[in-house]
């Protein structure tokens, strides 16, 4: 190819036209170097090639012994969750946890599997015995924190609300479970289905619970602070004495629910709908109400002060509410986890 042809390609282009011995030489040479040129760029072309495809098939080598890696942990992490002993089911969940942080087509997985511990492992009402299933009707003074008496569900609840901040909003199903006493602080629980649960004395400060569904969920002295309830369905639930203090009520539904000696100071409840609600002994001071719905609604012996913000043509007074000064600016939480630190008491209204 370098010797012979580059002098066949200068006789094939002169076409019989003379040259001198010196220009012909000096043509030939061009085409060889031409040549030369075009093979070495081939090679190196054909280098590259070799060495992606090769780099390639390693990575798909690492990619499926990545894949065997998380699968292996992952089996091995959900028979840990069959376990008999709590702290080799913690060690599971944390084992999830950590593969979810780590692979995102995992994740939605993890979420799912937390959440069907939880309604195995706390069913609501309670199927066991003993300190860690005290009875529906134990006073909830005398039931033990989740995190005493189950941390292996608070585990699994606090990795949920972790989890679900970067999920889609999809439905999640954790109804019908016993999260008495639980610690939810900060947590992000949207477009998750609480039917029927038992929340009570739980703390959920600063939660987001947009567009949660609470039906005849129990949330008796329930600490809902600063939480998120925009557009959230807490039809027919029981918020006997919960603390609702600078809540975000917008757009949700109460219809049904009975909220006497609830605390919603300060609590935005722009278009929110009460419709047939107890709110008996509630405290309305400072509460925005406009545009909520208080069609049948019972406000007798409720709290209000001259900034409670009521829905166009309401009488409150005719309603039985009861007029009272303002307290003022509510100071923020600083001890966190309220189920653990504060005694629940009685309900007047029980």
């Amino acid at each position: 190819m370098v010797v012979v042809l580059p002098g066949l390609v200068v006789e094939r282009d002169l076409g019989g036209a003379r040259i001198s011995a010196a220009e012909r030489l000096g043509a030939v040479n061009n085409v060889r170097t031409t040549l030369v040129q075009a093979v070495g760029g081939a090679v190196v072309l054909f280098g590259a090639y070799a060495t992606w495809r090769q780099l390639r098939v390693n990575q798909e080598g690492l990619n499926a012994t990545r894949e065997g890696h998380l699968t292996d942990r992952f089996s091995r992490a959900v028979d840990q969750l069959g376990s008999e002993k709590t702290d080799v089911r913690i060690g599971g969940l944390y084992a999830l946890w950590r593969i979810a942080d780590h692979s995102a087509h995992d994740r939605e997985a993890v979420i799912s599997i937390k959440a069907a511990f939880l309604r195995t492992h706390l069913p609501w009402p309670p199927q066991g015995q003993g300190q860690d299933f005290p009875a529906a009707e134990t006073s909830i003074n005398s039931v033990p924190p989740l995190e005493t008496r189950a941390p292996d569900a608070q585990v699994a609840l606090t990795g949920l609300g972790v989890l679900c901040r970067e999920r889609r909003p999809d439905w999640l199903n954790v109804s019908y479970t016993d999260l008495r006493r639980a610690d939810c602080d900060g947590l992000w629980l949207h477009h998750i289905n609480f039917d029927g649960a038992c929340l009570e004395a739980a703390s959920i400060y600063q939660v987001n619970l947009t567009k949660a569904s609470l039906i005849a969920a129990n949330m008796r002295h329930v600490e809902l602070g600063t939480s998120i309830l925009h557009q959230s369905r807490c039809i027919e639930a029981d918020l006997r004495g919960a603390r609702m203090v600078r809540a975000d009520l917008r757009e949700a539904d109460f219809s049904g629910a009975d909220l006497r000696e609830a605390n919603l100071r300060k609590a935005r409840g722009h278009g929110t709908t009460f419709t047939g609600a107890d709110l008996r002994l509630a405290d309305l001071r400072g509460t925005d109400l406009t545009g909520a719905d208080l069609t049948r609604a019972k406000l007798a012996g409720a709290l209000a002060s001259d900034v409670t913000v009521w829905p166009a043509g309401f009488d409150a007074q005719a309603a039985g509410v009861v007029m009272v000064d303002d307290p003022g600016a509510e100071p923020s939480i600083l001890l966190q986890a309220a189920a653990l630190a504060r005694n629940v008491p009685p309900l007047q209204s029980a």
